[in-house]
């Protein structure tokens, strides 16, 4: 009896520590289980429906949604359809704003990364001033620049008569009116980007800068051998995450172009908006944003193949 008197505690200790290990595997699982419902939730949930919707001519305004199968993909690339055209028109549209802004998104804030980088005095302030604007919503940015480069009484126009420039239209000529969202969203985003390169900057070794001076290397020359090659991850992803961004560049449009002159910068993400939440087309409108989203999907993977890192 004393024998099993003694055995018992340990019987219990023993279980009680494989309670305790097996609920330390458990661990990260908890931890990412508040995540992983709210991205099911919110993310895939809405993904997976929203593909189910464009399977279908999704009305709001009829009791039916009948199947149409692959018919609202097969409707965009058909010229006779009332989609295509409006839909590619778009396309268009978002396509000259990325290729217009992407380099300046993306070589200005690396070289006002490589300036704030450096020792002066003032320079938190400096980098605290150039990200600012980008804590200002689209509404107060596109509110602000309406009356900027308002034609009439916009203070840019006002400015440039000083020096005898006749009145441009901003907003209603082209093609001022791309310079002008251009000009507006480099402004407004280029400290998102320099926070970027700038800690990339800092992940860099100071070492390798001593070494290419010792070798005798310039600033051009420590730049393009040493600060480029460290910073290709970061230009990949910065690359990438602006291309998406110019992609769906929205909220300037509606707020200061209001889509014209005509519709030369109705976007891809206004004309979804409208087929879906004005029209009530919500099959066709959905199947629009999946082909735009399958466009932005191959241009990322054709960057990261283009920029990755090549090992020697």
């Amino acid at each position: 009896m004393a024998v099993d008197a003694v055995a018992a505690p340990r019987t219990r200790v023993r279980r009680s520590s494989g309670a305790v290990r097996g609920y330390g595997r458990a661990t990260p699982y908890l931890f990412l289980a508040p995540y992983l419902v709210l991205f099911l939730l919110f993310v895939v949930g809405p993904a997976i429906f929203g593909f189910w919707m464009s399977l279908h001519d999704w009305d709001f305004q009829l009791p039916g949604k009948p199947w149409v199968g692959l018919q609202n993909y097969k409707d965009l690339f058909d010229p006779l359809s009332t989609t295509a055209e409006p839909f590619w028109h778009g396309m268009r549209a978002t396509a000259i704003f990325t290729v217009a802004s992407v380099p300046f998104l993306v070589t200005l804030p690396l070289g006002l990364a490589v300036l704030l980088n450096r020792r002066f005095p003032g320079r938190t302030f400096f980098r605290a001033v150039y990200f600012a604007p980008y804590v200002l919503g689209v509404a107060v940015v596109g509110l602000m620049f309406r009356y900027i480069l308002d034609t009439s009484f916009g203070i840019l126009n006002a400015f440039l008569g000083l020096f005898g420039v006749p009145e441009i239209g901003w907003t209603n000529d082209q093609p001022w009116a791309f310079v002008a969202l251009v000009g507006m969203t480099v402004w407004w985003t280029i400290g998102f980007n320099a926070v970027i390169y700038l800690a990339g900057l800092q992940d860099i070794p100071a070492e390798q800068y001593e070494a290419a001076a010792l070798d005798g290397a310039n600033t051009w020359q420590q730049f393009r051998h040493v600060t480029l090659p460290g910073l290709r991850p970061v230009v990949a992803f910065v690359v990438t995450i602006t291309v998406l961004a110019s992609a769906n560049m929205f909220g300037q449009s509606v707020l200061v172009t209001q889509g014209g002159p005509g519709d030369t910068t109705r976007t891809a993400l206004m004309v979804i908006a409208d087929t879906g939440l004005s029209q009530f087309r919500m099959g066709q409108a959905t199947a629009m944003s999946y082909l735009l989203a399958a466009c932005l999907a191959i241009v990322s993977l054709i960057n990261f193949a283009l920029l990755r890192e090549r090992k020697s």
